[in-house]
């Protein structure tokens, strides 16, 4: 699972990363639906996947059965503002569900790619070609148009959800530097994330006064099979979904994982109004999901098309001796 630059990446790999980042993440919000159906504290469920990951990761290294390096200060200090973002990002979509229906709260969540478009260029890495740019843009009308057609404003609900996207994209942007820039590999990025997040997911789950009561919830459920099925693979996926993200993002770009959850979003809003119901389609709901998919298959067109441009990276004597 060793790092690669974008440039030494395969039109093959870019595509597969980001197949399974879709899948992974849309199958995520059907499992944990399913989970929080019955077991309502979410800040709990997301410790204990954060948890899992990093024994997982831990244990896998002690056996052998990954090289992923041990736990270094000075790389934990380069990657603690990615769990900051990280947390926060959680923290604040959380918060924004309280005012804020679902479908919004997608489209919202949606505006991602654009911030992280603009924050991509602000930081130097300087100007996207025009069909990437036009994408984005065309991607971001379909959510405006698709949220003008289900529109029940709440002033706390917007800003907790608008804040949410502000911290995911200092969020993809710094995981994207991190990978390129350290050599750090997904598997890696993963562990730190896990690692550093759990004292402050403990934290907020004592301040909001989910713990201890949750795990008390938790071990009178153990008793039904089926919730334990489903709680173990919301586990299993949960590490399955960070894995993804962090490798999208690393051989492809920030920017290719925001679109991938945008395409994600379509999918899974889809078939929440098919599986769920209970919420009403309009004309412009339909129109700007439509209108959003064709942004996202634009880019990711525009991008594929880009990468097989690139000619293949030489790599010198020296740099294959240190591989």
């Amino acid at each position: 699972m060793d790092n690669r630059s974008d440039k030494e990446t395969s039109p093959f790999l870019s595509l597969s990363a980001a197949l399974s980042y879709g899948f992974a993440s849309m199958a995520m919000v059907f499992i944990n639906k399913a989970v929080l159906m019955q077991y309502s504290h979410s800040m709990t469920l997301l410790t204990l996947q954060q948890l899992a990951t990093a024994l997982l990761i831990h244990f896998g290294r002690e056996m052998g059965y990954t090289r992923a390096k041990g736990i270094d200060k000075m790389t934990a200090k380069k990657l603690f503002p990615i769990s900051l973002f990280y947390n926060a990002n959680v923290a604040f979509a959380l918060a924004s569900l309280k005012g804020v229906n679902i479908p919004m709260y997608i489209a919202i969540k949606r505006l991602t790619p654009l911030a992280v478009l603009i924050a991509g260029f602000f930081s130097g890495k300087g100007k996207p070609t025009t069909q990437v740019a036009l994408s984005v843009v065309l991607t971001a009308a379909g959510v405006i148009i698709a949220a003008l057609g289900d529109f029940s404003f709440d002033l706390f609900g917007y800003s907790m959800a608008l804040t949410s996207v502000f911290f995911q994209t200092m969020y993809l942007v710094l995981v994207e530097k991190s990978g390129a820039e350290d050599g750090l590999t997904s598997v890696e990025i993963m562990f730190y994330n896990s690692f550093l997040s759990l004292p402050f997911l403990l934290f907020l789950i004592i301040v909001t006064g989910e713990f201890p009561n949750s795990l008390s919830i938790l071990y009178a459920k153990s008793n039904s099979l089926t919730f334990l099925v489903i709680l173990i693979l919301s586990l299993v996926m949960g590490i399955v979904l960070n894995f993804t993200m962090f490798l999208c993002t690393i051989v492809n770009s920030a920017l290719t994982t925001t679109i991938v959850g945008v395409l994600k979003g379509v999918g899974s809003t889809t078939l929440g109004f098919v599986l769920l119901g209970g919420v009403q389609v309009h004309a412009l709901n339909v129109t700007g999901l439509v209108i959003n998919t064709a942004g996202g298959v634009w880019y990711s067109y525009a991008k594929y098309q880009l990468k097989r441009s690139k000619p293949p990276r030489i790599i010198s004597d020296e740099e294959a001796h240190r591989k």
